[in-house]
């Protein structure tokens, strides 16, 4: 017998066997023993036809759920030509194979939800199980940590080994912050970490979050405060002593030679001085940003020559690149004209005069958060590790004639900006490369 002829017999079988049943009561009864066997052979052969019946439909049940577990929705049981019962549990079933696959729908949609919604914060999040797993990192966690996969945390040793002993060690509610350089710069973050239990695995969840521009603020904040008071205090000694020098060479006609010369030195030197500190105020008087939106092709054909047009340097091949080649950028042109020329007279004067095959390329495009990057590279004589980490630092110069203030004032016009400047270090980077970013 088929199995569609048997699925729809199961309630015509439980009619049988309460029917035979009572005969053989009755048999019993009254004493009719001829009855009696037919009776019993005929209530073990339904009962045997029953279980089969019902092993059927567990079969059907089973199927059902090995299907799900699988993943498999697209099943779906026939109705057509059963019995009313045996359709009304085939419809059943199909009817919680489809709520399961909505079910897995929605839950797979939140999924990707909260992943977008992951991905779109600024704060690096890591879930870390117990052995250094990891279950999920968002794009912000990827892009501090200076990788571009993250499936186990022994992969930062090729960063920093104390950044992944520390990573690795940390325990909920501990917060700590930690210091470690990568191919885009020195990276200072902030950790916190929680804790939860997913599925049966304990896991933490470590937040990131990147603490330069604080620090790099506080910073500027410091030497601008301690810069106005010097150039205030050096002003207010100097002006009248250069003031009085030039009263004094005015008014004496037949003056000693002698005291002359002297007092020619000392006006000499005290508007030096005065010239000097003047620089100095600039770093301390940026004017505020006025954006405006200009395409780079041409701006990058006028730095160069103004920068070629202030230090010569015919030995020296311009290169360019724009992706696209109509870029535009949301900035003050002024100010960032300043900037760049400030990098380009840097790396002229890096490069020296001499150096065969000498290049220096400036390199714009758009990164995956539609932030505008602009790089400036040059093959000239590489900045040495340990002045790398002092050349933002006002005053600091290795110029024999240098002021110091060039790239502190290139930085501060950029963070007025909103953007950063940052000087591209580590293995990969065989060249001098700065690193102006601007937001999206």
């Amino acid at each position: 017998m088929g199995f569609k002829r048997l699925s729809h017999s199961l309630t015509l079988h439980l009619v049988l066997l309460i029917a035979v049943s009572g005969v053989s009561v009755w048999s019993v009864a009254y004493i009719e023993w001829s009855v009696l066997p037919f009776a019993l052979l005929s209530i073990g052969y339904l009962i045997f036809r029953i279980r089969k019946l019902y092993g059927l439909n567990a079969q059907k049940v089973a199927f059902m759920f090995d299907a799900i577990n699988n993943n498999d929705y697209a099943f779906k049981y026939a109705t057509d030509g059963y019995s009313e019962d045996d359709k009304l549990v085939l419809e059943s079933m199909n009817r919680i194979t489809q709520i399961l696959f909505q079910a897995k729908a929605e839950a797979v949609q939140r999924e990707k939800y909260y992943e977008l919604i992951m991905n779109s914060v600024k704060t690096g999040i890591i879930v870390i199980d117990d052995k250094g797993n990891i279950y999920q990192s968002n794009t912000a966690a990827l892009h501090l940590l200076g990788i571009s996969i993250f499936t186990h945390v022994k992969q930062l040793v090729r960063i920093d080994e104390v950044l992944a002993r520390t990573i690795e060690n940390i325990q909920p509610g501990e917060k700590q912050q930690i210091s470690f350089t990568h191919e885009r710069g020195a990276v200072n973050l902030s950790l916190r970490v929680s804790e939860m239990q997913l599925r049966d695995k304990h896991v933490r969840i470590i937040a990131l979050n990147e603490i330069n521009d604080e620090m790099d603020e506080k910073e500027i904040e410091s030497w601008i405060r301690l810069t106005r008071v010097l150039t205030h205090e050096i002003m207010n000694s100097v002006a009248p002593i250069t003031s009085l020098s030039d009263t004094l060479l005015a008014m004496q006609e037949g003056m000693n030679e002698d005291v002359r010369e002297g007092l020619e030195v000392i006006r000499t030197t005290g508007k030096g001085l005065i010239s000097f500190v003047e620089s100095y105020r600039k770093f301390t008087h940026i004017p505020t940003p006025q954006p405006t939106l200009f395409y780079l092709a041409p701006f990058f054909e006028r730095i160069i020559r103004l920068a070629c047009l202030h230090h010569p340097c015919p030995h020296i091949v311009f290169q360019k690149e724009i992706q696209p080649e109509d870029l535009i950028l949301h900035a003050d042109e002024n100010l960032i004209s300043q900037v760049l020329l400030n990098l380009l007279k840097n790396a002229i004067q890096a490069i020296g005069p001499t150096q065969q095959d000498a290049w220096i390329r400036l390199y714009a495009y758009c990164d995956e958060e539609e932030q505008v990057i602009l790089e400036v590279s040059n093959n000239g004589p590489a900045i040495p590790p340990e002045e790398a980490d002092h050349i933002f630092i006002p005053f600091f110069t290795t110029k024999e004639k240098g002021s110091g203030i060039g790239l502190s004032i290139s930085r501060q016009i950029m963070r007025l900006s909103g953007g950063s400047l940052a000087l591209k270090t580590g293995p990969s980077t065989p060249y001098t490369t700065f690193i102006l970013t601007f937001p999206g």
